[in-house]
């Protein structure tokens, strides 16, 4: 019973979904993810795993609205089903005492750094977490973010929020001043934002994981559709993933794959969107 305990839309298109799925939530660690389908004829959507509680038996979801698949998930109100949700799927973070972590997350990407920032400021981390958006409207989670964090820095494109900067600035100048405390740096995000995080990190020589978004099918490595480039070496993304060395990650590779199907996505939501408001 994949039922929908509460919804609540976070910022414009982004929603927050806590889900009743105690066999999910009995093994679910950060980083993981779940495959979800909004009902039998629905495409398959991987969704990181923003928290969890195992006591309840609870996930807890957080999707932007985009295309058709993430637009039935978002129709879907509390009492609701989904129709599967699958997982966990993935390698979860890697979980140790690093010293300092920096987290920045990007956008819908603060839902998956906050399980992450969590587990590593229990395990005794100082936390620095770079949280930006566009501007303050689409800001979630911030108080969440900063209850795992030592220090919280927000950025706003436009300064509505925070700092006026783009995640890599902060970055940059507490690398600068604090390289040799660092002790690994994770970004997600939209593709392009992390790519600029690891330019930013790699003349440090800092370790840094990103989390990859990748197109996905059946989230277990037979379709193929989540490869990447790694190292030189092709990844799948939801079995060899979905986190890498954010520095080894052919990125333009990586943002051309994500705009392959943009054409028939685009058509399908018109089509789908038509045939809704005409109902």
């Amino acid at each position: 019973m994949l039922k929908i305990l509460s919804k609540r839309e976070l910022v414009p298109q982004i929603y927050e979904m806590v889900v009743h799925a105690p066999d999910v939530a009995a093994k679910a660690m950060p980083g993981h993810f779940v495959i979800v389908m909004a009902d039998e004829v629905g495409e398959r959507i991987p969704l990181t795993i923003a928290d969890y509680n195992r006591d309840a038996g609870t996930v807890t979801l957080v999707l932007m609205k985009v295309g058709v698949s993430s637009t039935k998930i978002s129709r879907l109100q509390e009492g609701d089903l989904l129709y599967a949700l699958i997982g966990p799927l993935g390698h979860p973070s890697e979980m140790e005492n690093f010293g300092t972590v920096i987290m920045v997350a990007g956008g819908v990407g603060t839902a998956p750094i906050y399980p992450i920032a969590k587990m590593l400021h229990e395990k005794g981390n100082h936390v620095i977490t770079i949280q930006g958006a566009r501007n303050a409207d689409l800001l979630f989670w911030a108080d969440k973010i900063a209850s795992v964090s030592d220090e919280h820095i927000i950025t706003t494109d436009d300064g509505s929020a925070g700092r006026k900067a783009l995640v890599t600035e902060p970055l940059r100048e507490i690398l600068e001043h604090r390289k040799d405390e660092i002790g690994c740096i994770w970004t997600i995000g939209p593709a392009i934002m992390m790519k600029f995080c690891a330019l930013t990190t790699q003349p440090f020589g800092v370790k840094t994981v990103a989390s990859l978004n990748t197109i996905m099918i059946d989230g277990t490595g037979m379709c193929g559709g989540c490869r990447c480039t790694v190292g030189g070496e092709t990844k799948f993304t939801c079995c060899d993933g979905p986190e890498f060395d954010a520095h080894l990650i052919d990125w333009d590779s990586v943002m051309k794959r994500q705009q392959i199907y943009k054409h028939e996505e685009k058509c399908s939501l018109d089509r789908y969107v038509e045939i809704w408001q005409n109902q």
